[in-house]
């Protein structure tokens, strides 16, 4: 009889233990890349060698959200060179991302698509620590007269030697898209 007790009670012992190692740390753990409001994306064409900026922007204070994001285009000149300096900010919170962009520089890159018919080609202007792109700052070349659309995406986390992807090409890159913007582009 006392060894049945014994028996017993090591089973309810083992029971017991095994209840409470499985109830600690029942909470989730906080996400890795907790996804941030990103309301406002610029990007400033500077002319090498002087004139006027060129501002293209998108403002959107919920995000991806029920309200229509606000677009800012413009017009850049033939045949010129731009130096082009992204700031991206959340201004509902009064938050500057671009900074943290900057320090997180090797899980974050920007790409950038242009329409068959647009003339317009660009070369990353920065790179992160481990000699990759980062684009936010980068050199534009315009061509002859044109018009068509110009997609601008930031994605985190992309696997930043996938084939195209140091040509700003994201097809193969993956990642999570923080935000992406399409902007009509005149060049005349």
């Amino acid at each position: 009889m006392k060894t049945q007790t014994m028996s017993i009670l090591r089973s309810m012992l083992l029971l017991v233990a095994v209840l409470l190692f499985s109830q600690c740390d029942t909470e989730d753990p906080e996400p890795e890349n907790e996804e941030e409001l990103i309301t406002t994306l610029e990007m400033t064409f500077s002319p090498i060698g002087g004139g006027a900026d060129v501002v293209f922007s998108l403002v959107d204070m919920d995000g991806p959200g029920e309200d229509e994001p606000v677009y800012t285009n413009g017009t850049l000149a033939a045949n010129t060179r731009y130096n082009v300096s992204i700031e991206v900010r959340n201004d509902e919170e009064g938050e500057d991302i671009t900074e943290e962009i900057e320090e997180e520089d090797e899980e974050h890159q920007f790409f950038f698509q242009k329409t068959s018919g647009l003339n317009i080609e660009f070369n990353y202007d920065d790179e992160d620590g481990n000699g990759n792109p980062i684009g936010l700052s980068t050199v534009f070349s315009t061509g002859d007269a044109s018009t068509g659309s110009l997609v601008v995406i930031l994605r985190h986390e992309p696997d930043k030697s996938a084939d195209g992807a140091v040509n700003g090409d994201p097809s193969n890159a993956g990642g999570e898209t923080d935000i992406e913007a399409t902007f009509d582009v005149t060049i005349e």
